[in-house]
């Protein structure tokens, strides 16, 4: 039953505290204080390493050198970039790097999601055993992969080309998982209306399917644009022409030739700085499907 009120009697405005799930008014605990404090630290040391590489990138050799350490710059300068622009073909590398990148995660975005949908939502013979030929795949480590890569892209004759950097990694067991968890939470009532409707598996793909999973396409262009932005390994191997190095070769190359770095720290900084900086954006700017994607993946 429902509590009345009694005549005359003035409402009283609700409460602003917030009410715990059983009734209780709950209020912020020394616990919580502590959590967000730990929190809070574990932010700030996870976080130093990039703090100090950005900054640095931006100090003299004077305060690269100082001690005690100076943490921020007390005088601004780019003559790191500029040095190293002078000493490294840079633009020719990030060109290299971003075209590699694009394409890894264009690829991975459409076979990964196609993969994915046939999994999910299509009847078909050994669907499970192929399903589970992706979870095993996933325990397989990366780097025991890199032989035979390495021969069979030479047996194709796309060493030094960017279709040997793109197309081993132009699908990814984890990108199929994901959107293969991600496309069973579409509900399969709203496929089969579009079936009855007349439409093909292709526009119920292209116009159905992909505009709801696109937390999932986010997370997964951010994983894929990561992982190929930073890989060093199978770029190395696969590369032998310099001109074809992506940027994270390049500036290892540049690191360990003194004659061309020197022993400069300013400028590997800003080397550094620039590789990260684009996934940094890149991450910002889909932070939003990011976060949503991660939550949700999985749920059904």
């Amino acid at each position: 039953m429902s509590a009345t009120r009694a005549p005359g009697a003035v409402p009283t405005a609700p409460s602003k505290e917030p009410i715990g799930p059983q009734g209780m008014k709950q209020t912020r605990s020394p616990k919580r204080l502590l959590i967000y404090v730990l929190l809070a630290a574990g932010l700030l040391i996870m976080s130093a390493p990039f703090l100090w590489m950005a900054l640095s990138a931006f100090k003299t050799s004077s305060e690269l050198s100082a001690s005690p350490p100076v943490w921020v710059p007390t005088e601004w300068t780019l003559d790191n970039f500029r040095d190293l622009l002078d000493k490294l073909d840079l633009p020719l590398y990030f060109m290299n790097s971003v075209i590699v990148a694009v394409l890894v995660t264009v690829s991975n975005l459409v076979f990964c999601s196609m993969l994915g949908y046939a999994l999910a939502k299509l009847n078909f013979v050994g669907r499970n055993k192929i399903f589970g030929l992706v979870l095993g795949a996933l325990m397989v480590p990366g780097n025991l992969m890199l032989l035979p890569l390495f021969v069979l892209m030479s047996k194709l004759q796309l060493i030094d080309s960017y279709a040997g950097l793109v197309l081993p990694f132009a699908a990814g067991a984890f990108g199929v998982f994901l959107m293969r968890q991600f496309v069973q939470s579409i509900p399969d009532e709203l496929l089969e209306a579009a079936r009855m409707d007349g439409a093909g598996e292709w526009y119920i793909f292209w116009r159905i399917v992909m505009p709801l999973v696109k937390p999932a396409l986010a997370t997964l262009s951010i994983f894929a644009f990561l992982g190929s932005w930073n890989n060093f390994v199978w770029p190395l191997i696969a590369t032998n022409d310099p001109d074809k190095y992506t940027l994270p070769v390049a500036l290892a190359t540049f690191a360990t030739d003194p004659n061309k770095a020197g022993g400069s720290n300013g400028m590997l900084m800003a080397g550094a700085f620039l590789v990260v900086l684009p996934v940094l954006i890149l991450f910002i700017a889909l932070q939003r499907h990011f976060t949503q994607g991660i939550a949700t993946a999985g749920m059904k």
